[in-house]
């Protein structure tokens, strides 16, 4: 068994990563979790019950984009020597909604029981990335079930771009939700990652970022940025927007990649657009068509999503059929587009996305 530090040590080394005193200072948190899970298990004493392992305290990691969670969350998941699973909180959520939905039909009173059976039956660790709660059904059902994770032994790490008690901010019925962040700070260490640069964000300044279509390897270059920044094995991110299913195809590390028509070419709408804005911080798009009244509907679609995009600061990489100014020249809402055009511009400043 390698120690967090010395995994960290070696990349350093090998010159995979640049030293930073943020990533550091937390490292020893990595380290507590795994060497308690490297342990045997102590186990609980109950009058009755059969005896279950006490969860390690887990480590609930918050900060700005670009900082190294996802990076340091992979370090960590490797090293560790228990039955694991890493994904993405909105992918595991669906998952237990699909599942609770299961038990549904086959007449199991009290739904999550199985589901919630299952996953302490598959792990002792989760780990996920990117925590947060902006949908009433995950609120109502996550305090519970992580109850239930938690008494079973299970022990959860998590990285956020929010401090706990944000999470599901503003939230209809919020009241009912507090309990569950009270759980969250008792059951896990609340540390804030605070580091002056932004990895992701150095990673693309400098790139072209905007690719017209069958000029100078377009499609290549961009799929270059994609495996730099996401890497390999990304798999879909199915997102929940007033119980409607939103899909992303491919998501990976705060990285999500779509064709055109995939966002645009489907009935969606301002909410599934900011639910996607908040999902994600980069934001790959292939296959831009040039835009016109034949195809107005999927054009006001792209005005919105590109306005959510830009409110919400989210780098955008996209192959295109022509320059922004081009690609609406004909039909009602020419005009309009003017303001998405110069967005488009000014996303592609090497500052964009930046923290001010």
């Amino acid at each position: 068994m390698t120690a967090i530090q010395d995994i960290y040590d070696n990349l350093v080394a090998t010159g995979e990563l640049t030293r930073d005193p943020a990533q550091e200072a937390v490292l020893p948190e990595f380290e507590r979790v795994r060497a308690g899970l490297a342990e045997p298990a102590p186990k609980k004493k109950g009058w009755f019950k059969k005896a279950k392992p006490e969860a390690v305290k887990g480590l609930y990691l918050w900060g700005g984009v670009g900082r190294g969670k996802s990076m340091l969350m992979d370090m960590f998941v490797e090293a560790v020597e228990v039955p694991s699973r890493r994904v993405h909180f909105h992918a595991f959520m669906q998952e237990i909604h699909a599942g609770m939905h299961q038990a549904r039909q086959e007449g199991v009173k009290d739904a999550l029981a199985p589901v919630a059976a299952k996953v302490i039956e598959d792990v002792r660790l989760l780990a996920f990335d990117e925590m947060q709660i902006t949908d009433i059904t995950d609120a109502m059902i996550v305090g519970r079930l992580f109850e239930m994770l938690f008494e079973a032994g299970v022990t959860i790490v998590t990285t956020s771009n929010r401090v706990p008690d944000d999470l599901y901010k503003d939230g209809l019925n919020r009241q009912l939700f507090l309990p569950f962040i009270d759980v969250l700070k008792e059951q896990m260490v609340i540390w804030e990652m605070v580091s002056p640069t932004d990895y992701r964000q150095n990673r693309l300044t400098g790139q072209q970022v905007y690719f017209v279509r069958g000029s100078g390897g377009a499609r290549k270059r961009l799929l270059e940025l994609w495996k730099d920044l996401a890497g390999t094995g990304a798999p879909p991110l199915i997102l929940t927007v007033q119980g409607r299913e939103v899909e992303i195809p491919r998501f990976r590390n705060g990285v999500g990649k779509a064709k055109f028509y995939d966002l645009c070419g489907k009935m969606l709408g301002p909410a599934d657009y900011l639910a996607i804005a908040e999902a994600v911080r980069v934001l790959v798009i292939e296959d831009i068509p040039h835009l016109s009244r034949h195809n107005f509907n999927e054009a006001k679609r792209f005005v919105t999503l590109i306005d959510a995009l830009y409110e919400a600061k989210v780098r955008l990489i996209c192959t295109a059929a022509a320059e922004p100014e081009m690609l609406y020249v004909e039909g009602t809402g020419t005009f309009e587009f003017e303001r998405t055009a110069s967005r488009l511009r000014e996303m592609q400043d090497a500052d964009w996305g930046k923290d001010t």
